[in-house]
Formats: structure tokens, C-alpha cells, sequence
């Protein structure tokens, strides 16, 4: 698994259990998907 993938799904795993804790698990599902895409740019960007 590289780094990035690890990044995306820590992310998908925290955002889902911040959206359970406010009764939206969906909502926080996709919103750490975003914040992990992001970070994984990030992370790629800073590689180059």
C-alpha cells in the first residue's frame, strides 16, 4: 500500500467517525475523502 492510499483511507476512517458522533456518517465519509485527496496531492507535490 503506498502512503497516499494509507493517507486517503485514515482520512475516509476519521471523517466517518466525526459523522457518526453528529448522527451524518455519509457526509463525513466524503468530506474525509476530500480532506485525504488534498493531503495526498499535497504529499505528491512535495515528492517532486
Amino acid at each position: 500500500m503506498k502512503r497516499g492510499d494509507a493517507v486517503i483511507y485514515g482520512c475516509v476512517i476519521v471523517g466517518a467517525g466525526v459523522g457518526l458522533l453528529i448522527d451524518y456518517a455519509f457526509p463525513g465519509v466524503l468530506i474525509g475523502l476530500g480532506i485525504g485527496y488534498l493531503l495526498k496531492q499535497a504529499f505528491d507535490d512535495e515528492e517532486q
